[in-house]
């Protein structure tokens, strides 16, 4: 370089450098701005936010059943509102968990996926397809000689072979996809008992899915099952405590015989019996309802445990094991209210399940006990037009205190669906603010179905604890497993 070129490009470097020093005085007037000074407190709390990279004792996997992104969004809004609020300004307790991530949650022949496929992937570490609960993709739906050799392990099972502690939540039927995922094997998730099964797959050998519960990790069993399914584990010719038959018809009572195999459980299945379960309880099987557990919003809190009562005794009793343990908690109705086009129930099952989720945050050291929240698949919720900030979510669509409209002159609610019950052969309706306020309203959808489908978006990863921070960008549904075999160092 010659001296005339040196001496320009020293030049500049002093101009630069001249440059920088006098950008640290630049006049920003919005500093004082109220969302600049707390975009500035949450950019302080994130660098000191630091990964634990180290193993972890517990695992707890919440599963929203069809808690899409939207969802989350308009329960956020939702509950914000109910608190007096705008609504877009509130915060979920699933979005203080430091890590994020999207999954993608198609199965292996779909598209759209099921809840069986996507659960089986986050619980074995392989994607299945449709309908499957914990057998890989050389499988076929409902023909039980598929199955066998093909089953994979999940991190329930390995878990309990190290001896620790292994529990399911859910406010579905215990039997159902998601759940069931975690403690058994099925060529078809619709097997939850002997009778919904054809003979031919009962001749090869192949069991219901309640009578895998009992038998779970070589008899072995689960120290914590909390949800609804009663039906599923008694007799047709039995009526249980509630009025309820059962299902069965090899004339078998798996309660009976869980007791039996479990002397030291206690069983339960009202509000009072589960209020009962003393701090020496080291294991404990409850079924509150003969089928589902009642909506959130329906729940008689005398009769039946919240989501988040039971997340909280489940981790009392879990955390008994000095050698850890491992937790599922599915919200399941939040699917159940989506696919009725039922907005207001869906969102408040959501913020049932968030409060399930504050209580394991608040009951847990997140240097030992890593927390995944997340969704199976989403739903085909929308948030429609150009409503004002802090418009009632459940609403009508209002700009500047007038209703929208749209090109025939009618009203629109924020909140609609893809497809639903609610969809109508010709022109829709003109709805009322008063009508679509209603908890029990179904909000409007473009395409008729009896009940509505699920989508195939990517849904969210929230995580705290050790390896959380494995979660990052967008992965594939299977991930979620290895980062549990991750922090608790199952597999070698």
């Amino acid at each position: 370089m010659k001296s005339n070129q040196v001496i320009l490009a020293g030049s500049i470097l002093l101009t630069l450098a001249g440059t920088c020093s006098a950008n640290n005085n630049i006049n920003t007037p919005q500093k004082n701005d109220a969302w600049y000074k707390e975009a500035q407190r949450q950019i302080a709390k994130a660098k000191a936010n630091k990964p634990i990279d180290k193993q972890a004792k517990n695992v707890i996997l919440f599963v929203g059943d069809g808690m899409s992104i939207g969802t989350i969004t308009a329960s956020r809004i939702f509950e914000g509102q109910r608190q007096g609020m705008s609504g877009e300004e509130y915060r979920l307790n699933m979005e203080t968990l430091p890590h994020l991530a999207l999954s993608k949650t198609y199965n292996t022949d779909a598209q759209t996926p099921d809840s069986a496929g996507t659960a089986s992937a986050m619980v074995s570490g392989v994607k299945t397809k449709q309908g499957i609960i914990s057998i890989d993709d050389n499988v076929q739906r409902g023909f039980c000689n598929t199955g066998k050799g093909h089953e994979v392990k999940t991190a329930w099972e390995m878990a309990a072979e190290k001896g620790m502690s292994a529990g399911v939540v859910s406010t579905a039927r215990i039997t159902h996809a998601t759940p069931a995922t975690t403690y058994a094997h099925s060529a078809d998730r619709n097997w939850e008992n002997d009778a919904s099964m054809p003979n031919i797959a009962k001749n090869q050998g192949c069991t219901d899915i309640a009578q895998q519960l009992v038998q779970f990790n070589k008899g072995k069993g689960l120290q914590v099952v909390f949800g609804g399914g009663r039906r599923e584990f008694i007799p047709n010719t039995t009526t249980d405590p509630e009025g309820k038959k059962g299902k069965r018809k090899d004339g078998r009572n798996l309660i009976q015989e869980w007791k039996q195999r479990y002397p030291d459980g206690q069983y339960v299945y009202d509000k009072t019996g589960f209020d009962k379960l003393s701090k020496n309880t080291t294991r404990a099987f409850g079924l509150f309802e003969s089928s589902h557990m009642k909506y959130e919003a329906d729940r008689d809190k005398n009769n039946e445990p919240s989501i988040a009562e039971m997340t909280s005794k489940a981790i009392d009793i879990l955390s008994k094991n000095h050698n850890g343990y491992i937790l599922m908690v599915e919200g399941g109705r939040i699917d159940h209210a989506h696919h009725a086009t039922n907005a207001y129930r869906a969102f408040t099952e959501t913020i049932a399940f968030d409060e399930a989720i504050k209580t394991a945050l608040d009951k847990t050291n997140p240097q030992e006990t890593l927390i995944i929240v997340t969704a199976d698949h989403a739903h085909t919720m929308i948030m429609n037009g150009y409503s004002d900030r802090g418009n009632p979510i459940l609403g009508l669509s209002k700009k500047n205190g007038q209703f929208n409209k749209d090109e025939f002159g009618k009203r629109y609610t924020t909140i609609g669906y893809g497809n639903g019950i609610a969809a109508v052969n010709g022109p829709r309706n003109n709805p009322t603010q008063k009508e679509v306020l209603d908890p029990d309203y179904h909000q409007q959808a473009l395409i008729k179905f009896s009940s509505e489908t699920h989508s195939g978006e990517d849904v969210a990863i929230f995580a705290k604890g050790p390896e959380a921070f494995l979660f990052q960008g967008a992965v594939e549904q299977n991930y979620i497993f290895h980062v549990i075999n991750e922090a608790l160092h199952l597999t070698n």
